[in-house]
């Protein structure tokens, strides 16, 4: 059986990150979530083991000093992690892994897994990109000067990812999405896996 992928999804604040991955997921059933772990306080609506797995700070450091993350990083004065054996479990039972992290972490994955597919999604112009965070009208002018300084520092990392969407138009955006997952899963080494008969009887 052929191992699955872990795509990694990395986006500023409003680039429409959170709706694209939510209309991927419901494309294609076999790609799965993960799921992070945060420090953070739950929001309104927010379900723990849903969401986010919500623990105290002290025992995210102890996942941390006991390896047990994927990747972590710390993110307004809270961390945010992914748990690495869980990840393995669902990789090695053939089903691709989607998640939604940071260029942080999406580094520390890349170091661990040089395989996995980094897709980074990106507004079609940065001005689009406050505009959209402004009508939010969930901010102060001062925590979105904050995310526009995050976002810029976050978008000059694009070039570390292996696929670039430009989200003007979300129907699109989507399609390119599924559209990568559907190529990597074509892959030579993974098709003579699942293929292997056939390919080898072409050899003959």
């Amino acid at each position: 059986m052929a191992k699955g992928n872990i795509f990694v999804v990395t986006a500023p604040s409003g680039a429409g990150k959170t709706t694209l991955v939510a209309a991927l997921l419901a494309a294609d059933q076999n790609v799965q979530l993960s799921i992070s772990f945060t420090t953070r306080a739950p929001r309104a609506g927010e379900v723990h083991g849903k969401d986010y797995h919500f623990v105290e700070r002290s025992e995210f450091e102890r996942m941390i000093a006991a390896g047990e993350l994927l990747e972590y990083a710390e993110v307004y004065g809270n961390y945010y992690g992914t748990s690495r054996t869980w990840i393995e479990s669902v990789v090695d039972n053939g089903r691709d892994i989607l998640l939604e992290i940071d260029w942080q972490g999406a580094q520390q994955v890349k170091h661990i897994f040089p395989d996995a597919v980094g897709v980074f999604v990106l507004p079609p112009a940065v001005e689009v990109l406050e505009a959209r965070l402004r009508n939010r009208g969930k901010d102060s002018e001062t925590i979105i000067a904050q995310r526009m300084a995050a976002a810029r520092e976050e978008m000059s990392h694009y070039s570390e990812a292996d696929f670039i969407i430009v989200n003007e138009h979300i129907d699109e955006a989507v399609r390119d999405i599924v559209s990568v997952v559907r190529a990597i899963r074509l892959r030579l080494h993974t098709q003579r896996i699942r293929h292997g008969a056939l390919l080898n009887a072409l050899k003959a």
